[in-house]
Protein backbone atom coordinates (compact mmCIF):
# COMPACT_ATOMS: atom_id res chain seq x y z
CA UNK A 1 0.00 0.00 0.00
CA UNK A 2 1.40 3.55 -1.13
CA UNK A 3 -0.19 6.24 1.38
CA UNK A 4 -0.12 10.11 0.90
CA UNK A 5 0.10 11.64 4.01
CA UNK A 6 -0.21 15.35 4.26
CA UNK A 7 2.01 17.29 6.96
CA UNK A 8 0.12 20.60 7.20
CA UNK A 9 2.01 23.69 7.04
CA UNK A 10 4.13 24.43 9.91
CA UNK A 11 5.42 21.66 12.49
CA UNK A 12 5.90 18.22 13.49
CA UNK A 13 2.32 17.96 15.58
CA UNK A 14 0.36 19.60 12.28
CA UNK A 15 0.21 15.63 11.44
CA UNK A 16 -3.40 14.55 11.73
CA UNK A 17 -3.84 11.46 14.34
CA UNK A 18 -4.85 9.31 11.32
CA UNK A 19 -1.63 10.15 9.29
CA UNK A 20 0.38 9.79 12.73
CA UNK A 21 -0.85 6.08 13.23
CA UNK A 22 -0.21 5.27 9.55
CA UNK A 23 3.41 6.47 9.85
CA UNK A 24 4.18 4.59 12.88
CA UNK A 25 2.76 1.16 11.20
CA UNK A 26 4.61 1.79 7.75
CA UNK A 27 8.05 -0.19 6.58
CA UNK A 28 9.36 3.12 5.52
CA UNK A 29 8.41 6.28 5.00
CA UNK A 30 9.68 9.11 2.60
CA UNK A 31 9.58 12.73 2.90
CA UNK A 32 9.04 14.90 0.05
CA UNK A 33 11.01 18.21 0.79
CA UNK A 34 11.42 20.43 -2.68
CA UNK A 35 7.89 21.53 -3.86
CA UNK A 36 7.45 23.20 0.14
CA UNK A 37 9.39 22.70 3.29
CA UNK A 38 7.74 22.25 6.39
CA UNK A 39 10.34 24.61 8.33
CA UNK A 40 11.69 21.79 11.15
CA UNK A 41 14.42 19.62 10.57
CA UNK A 42 14.14 15.58 9.99
CA UNK A 43 15.70 14.32 13.05
CA UNK A 44 12.50 16.32 14.89
CA UNK A 45 10.42 14.24 12.59
CA UNK A 46 12.46 10.97 13.54
CA UNK A 47 12.05 11.74 16.91
CA UNK A 48 8.19 12.83 17.06
CA UNK A 49 7.45 10.05 14.42
CA UNK A 50 9.64 7.51 16.37
CA UNK A 51 10.91 6.38 12.71
CA UNK A 52 13.38 6.52 10.65
CA UNK A 53 12.61 9.74 7.21
CA UNK A 54 13.98 9.45 4.09
CA UNK A 55 14.14 12.26 1.98
CA UNK A 56 12.55 12.20 -0.64
CA UNK A 57 14.48 15.42 -2.76
CA UNK A 58 13.61 16.41 -6.63
CA UNK A 59 15.80 13.53 -8.13
CA UNK A 60 14.41 10.62 -5.90
CA UNK A 61 10.75 11.79 -6.47
CA UNK A 62 10.86 12.51 -10.31
CA UNK A 63 13.26 10.80 -11.40
CA UNK A 64 14.03 7.96 -9.46
CA UNK A 65 10.35 7.58 -8.23
CA UNK A 66 10.26 3.69 -9.13
CA UNK A 67 12.63 3.05 -5.55
CA UNK A 68 9.29 4.24 -3.75
CA UNK A 69 6.78 2.14 -5.63
CA UNK A 70 8.38 -0.96 -5.48
CA UNK A 71 8.68 -1.24 -1.88
CA UNK A 72 4.76 0.07 -2.02
CA UNK A 73 4.44 -3.31 -4.25
CA UNK A 74 5.83 -5.19 -1.33
CA UNK A 75 5.10 -3.66 1.81
CA UNK A 76 3.05 -0.40 3.06
CA UNK A 77 5.27 2.82 2.01
CA UNK A 78 4.44 6.37 3.86
CA UNK A 79 4.68 9.34 1.37
CA UNK A 80 5.02 12.35 3.55
CA UNK A 81 4.09 15.94 2.03
CA UNK A 82 3.93 19.07 3.79
CA UNK A 83 0.27 20.78 3.36
CA UNK A 84 -2.04 18.27 0.94
CA UNK A 85 -1.29 15.67 -0.88
CA UNK A 86 -3.08 17.12 -3.85
CA UNK A 87 -1.01 20.40 -3.67
CA UNK A 88 1.35 19.11 -6.52
CA UNK A 89 0.68 17.77 -9.48
CA UNK A 90 3.74 15.26 -8.78
CA UNK A 91 2.02 13.64 -6.17
CA UNK A 92 -1.33 13.35 -8.59
CA UNK A 93 1.66 11.67 -11.06
CA UNK A 94 2.56 9.08 -8.03
CA UNK A 95 -0.99 8.28 -7.76
CA UNK A 96 -1.26 7.11 -11.57
CA UNK A 97 1.99 5.62 -11.85
CA UNK A 98 0.66 3.19 -8.53
CA UNK A 99 -2.71 2.29 -10.55
CA UNK A 100 -0.69 1.19 -13.43
CA UNK A 101 0.96 -1.29 -11.48
CA UNK A 102 -2.43 -2.23 -9.48
CA UNK A 103 -0.84 -1.07 -6.22
CA UNK A 104 -3.46 -0.18 -3.79
CA UNK A 105 -3.24 3.72 -2.06
CA UNK A 106 -4.56 5.91 0.45
CA UNK A 107 -4.67 9.58 1.10
CA UNK A 108 -4.98 11.48 4.17
CA UNK A 109 -5.41 14.82 4.16
CA UNK A 110 -4.13 17.94 5.78
CA UNK A 111 -4.33 21.76 5.77
CA UNK A 112 -2.26 23.49 2.93
CA UNK A 113 -1.85 27.22 2.15
CA UNK A 114 -4.78 26.64 -0.19
CA UNK A 115 -7.15 26.99 2.51
CA UNK A 116 -5.04 28.20 5.16
CA UNK A 117 -4.98 31.55 3.14
CA UNK A 118 -8.25 32.49 4.53
CA UNK A 119 -6.33 33.37 7.51
CA UNK A 120 -5.83 37.00 5.69
CA UNK A 121 -9.55 37.82 6.19
CA UNK A 122 -10.12 36.84 2.36
CA UNK A 123 -13.08 34.81 1.93
CA UNK A 124 -12.15 31.98 0.02
CA UNK A 125 -15.27 31.52 -2.32
CA UNK A 126 -13.83 35.03 -3.54
CA UNK A 127 -10.68 33.69 -4.67
CA UNK A 128 -10.26 33.05 -8.89
CA UNK A 129 -7.45 30.41 -10.07
CA UNK A 130 -4.50 29.99 -7.91
CA UNK A 131 -0.77 31.58 -9.89
CA UNK A 132 2.82 30.87 -9.14
CA UNK A 133 5.28 33.41 -10.02
CA UNK A 134 8.45 32.37 -10.90
CA UNK A 135 12.39 33.75 -10.19
CA UNK A 136 13.35 35.61 -13.54
CA UNK A 137 16.63 35.28 -14.59
CA UNK A 138 18.55 38.04 -17.10
CA UNK A 139 17.48 35.89 -19.91
CA UNK A 140 14.12 34.61 -19.21
CA UNK A 141 11.61 37.19 -18.23
CA UNK A 142 7.86 35.63 -18.52
CA UNK A 143 5.00 37.62 -17.36
CA UNK A 144 2.35 35.06 -17.95
CA UNK A 145 1.41 34.91 -14.39
CA UNK A 146 0.34 39.04 -14.95
CA UNK A 147 -2.06 38.31 -17.26
CA UNK A 148 -3.95 35.80 -15.06
CA UNK A 149 -4.08 37.85 -12.08
CA UNK A 150 -5.70 40.50 -14.80
CA UNK A 151 -8.24 37.60 -15.57
CA UNK A 152 -8.82 37.15 -12.03
CA UNK A 153 -8.97 41.36 -11.81
CA UNK A 154 -11.25 40.75 -14.53
CA UNK A 155 -13.67 39.01 -12.60
CA UNK A 156 -13.58 40.56 -9.44
CA UNK A 157 -11.65 37.80 -7.88
CA UNK A 158 -9.09 37.71 -5.60
CA UNK A 159 -5.58 35.78 -6.74
CA UNK A 160 -3.43 33.84 -4.31
CA UNK A 161 0.13 33.58 -6.05
CA UNK A 162 2.80 30.85 -4.84
CA UNK A 163 6.05 31.89 -5.12
CA UNK A 164 8.99 30.37 -6.41
CA UNK A 165 11.03 27.92 -4.51
CA UNK A 166 14.61 26.89 -5.78
CA UNK A 167 15.86 24.00 -4.01
CA UNK A 168 18.89 21.39 -5.32
CA UNK A 169 18.91 23.60 -8.40
CA UNK A 170 22.09 23.48 -10.90
CA UNK A 171 23.52 26.38 -12.84
CA UNK A 172 23.68 25.69 -16.30
CA UNK A 173 27.78 25.89 -16.18
CA UNK A 174 27.29 22.59 -13.57
CA UNK A 175 24.46 21.09 -15.51
CA UNK A 176 26.65 21.40 -19.03
CA UNK A 177 29.46 19.62 -17.44
CA UNK A 178 27.35 16.83 -15.81
CA UNK A 179 28.48 18.03 -12.34
CA UNK A 180 26.27 17.31 -9.69
CA UNK A 181 26.72 20.62 -7.59
CA UNK A 182 23.45 22.35 -6.46
CA UNK A 183 23.34 26.25 -6.26
CA UNK A 184 22.09 27.17 -2.36
CA UNK A 185 18.09 27.11 -1.75
CA UNK A 186 16.01 30.57 -2.91
CA UNK A 187 12.89 31.24 -1.64
CA UNK A 188 11.15 34.32 -3.57
CA UNK A 189 9.94 36.62 -0.72
CA UNK A 190 6.76 38.49 -1.02
CA UNK A 191 8.57 41.71 -1.73
CA UNK A 192 10.69 40.13 -4.87
CA UNK A 193 7.59 39.07 -6.34
CA UNK A 194 5.70 42.54 -6.24
CA UNK A 195 8.75 44.12 -7.56
CA UNK A 196 8.45 42.27 -10.55
CA UNK A 197 5.26 42.51 -10.97
CA UNK A 198 5.74 46.77 -10.83
CA UNK A 199 8.51 45.73 -13.85
CA UNK A 200 5.68 44.24 -15.77
CA UNK A 201 2.77 47.26 -14.75
CA UNK A 202 5.76 49.76 -16.45
CA UNK A 203 6.73 47.23 -19.07
CA UNK A 204 2.89 47.35 -20.56
CA UNK A 205 2.58 51.31 -19.44
CA UNK A 206 5.14 52.00 -22.01
CA UNK A 207 3.13 50.59 -24.81
CA UNK A 208 0.28 52.02 -23.79
CA UNK A 209 -1.28 48.91 -22.59
CA UNK A 210 -4.45 48.38 -20.46
CA UNK A 211 -3.23 47.74 -16.83
CA UNK A 212 -4.78 45.06 -14.75
CA UNK A 213 -3.65 46.48 -11.60
CA UNK A 214 -1.31 49.66 -10.47
CA UNK A 215 1.08 50.00 -7.99
CA UNK A 216 -1.70 51.11 -5.76
CA UNK A 217 -3.54 47.75 -6.05
CA UNK A 218 -4.12 45.90 -2.56
CA UNK A 219 -1.98 43.20 -1.91
CA UNK A 220 -1.26 40.72 1.44
CA UNK A 221 1.69 39.82 1.82
CA UNK A 222 2.22 36.07 4.37
CA UNK A 223 4.53 34.05 5.90
CA UNK A 224 4.89 30.97 7.73
CA UNK A 225 1.02 30.25 8.11
CA UNK A 226 0.31 28.44 10.96
CA UNK A 227 3.44 28.63 12.40
CA UNK A 228 3.87 30.35 15.61
CA UNK A 229 5.65 33.24 13.88
CA UNK A 230 2.93 34.04 11.30
CA UNK A 231 3.17 37.41 9.52
CA UNK A 232 0.60 39.19 8.10
CA UNK A 233 1.21 42.15 5.94
CA UNK A 234 -1.80 44.04 4.05
CA UNK A 235 -0.45 47.20 1.37
CA UNK A 236 -0.39 48.71 -1.53
CA UNK A 237 1.72 46.75 -4.33
CA UNK A 238 4.25 49.79 -4.35
CA UNK A 239 4.54 49.48 -0.66
CA UNK A 240 4.72 45.59 -0.71
CA UNK A 241 8.21 45.84 -2.58
CA UNK A 242 9.61 47.59 0.44
CA UNK A 243 8.05 44.67 2.90
CA UNK A 244 10.00 42.33 4.82
CA UNK A 245 8.14 39.38 6.30
CA UNK A 246 11.45 37.43 7.46
CA UNK A 247 12.07 33.94 6.65
CA UNK A 248 10.42 31.50 4.39
CA UNK A 249 7.92 30.61 3.10
CA UNK A 250 6.26 33.45 1.49
CA UNK A 251 3.13 34.11 -0.39
CA UNK A 252 1.35 37.05 -1.92
CA UNK A 253 -2.77 37.99 -2.92
CA UNK A 254 -3.76 40.48 -4.75
CA UNK A 255 -7.03 41.57 -3.98
CA UNK A 256 -10.25 41.84 -5.78
CA UNK A 257 -13.51 43.09 -5.08
CA UNK A 258 -13.75 43.66 -1.75
CA UNK A 259 -16.64 43.09 0.90
CA UNK A 260 -17.22 45.64 3.87
CA UNK A 261 -16.40 42.86 6.43
CA UNK A 262 -13.01 41.48 4.16
CA UNK A 263 -11.98 45.59 4.72
CA UNK A 264 -12.75 45.37 8.01
CA UNK A 265 -9.95 42.14 8.69
CA UNK A 266 -7.93 43.51 6.26
CA UNK A 267 -7.43 46.63 8.73
CA UNK A 268 -6.32 44.38 11.39
CA UNK A 269 -2.71 43.39 9.25
CA UNK A 270 -2.01 47.26 8.43
CA UNK A 271 -0.51 50.50 9.85
CA UNK A 272 -2.33 52.73 7.06
CA UNK A 273 -6.28 51.76 7.77
CA UNK A 274 -6.87 54.80 5.63
CA UNK A 275 -4.81 53.65 2.20
CA UNK A 276 -7.29 49.68 2.59
CA UNK A 277 -10.72 51.34 2.71
CA UNK A 278 -9.30 54.16 0.08
CA UNK A 279 -7.62 51.91 -2.38
CA UNK A 280 -10.21 49.25 -1.85
CA UNK A 281 -12.33 51.04 -4.17
CA UNK A 282 -9.79 50.75 -7.40
CA UNK A 283 -10.89 47.40 -7.43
Amino acid sequence: MLYLIGLGLSGVKDITVKGLEIVKSCHKVYLENYTSILGVEKDELEKFYQREVILADRDLVEQGAEEILENAQVADVALLVVGDPFGATTHTDFILRATERNIPYKVIHNASIMNAIGCCGLQLYNFGETVSIVFWTDNWRPESFYDKIAANRERQMHTLCLLDIKVKEQSIENLLRGKKVYEPPRYMTVSQAAQQLLEIIENRRSKDQSLALTENTLCVGVARVGADDQKIEAATLSAMANVDLGGPLHSLIIVGKVHPLEIDMLKLFTKNKEDIAKYAEEA
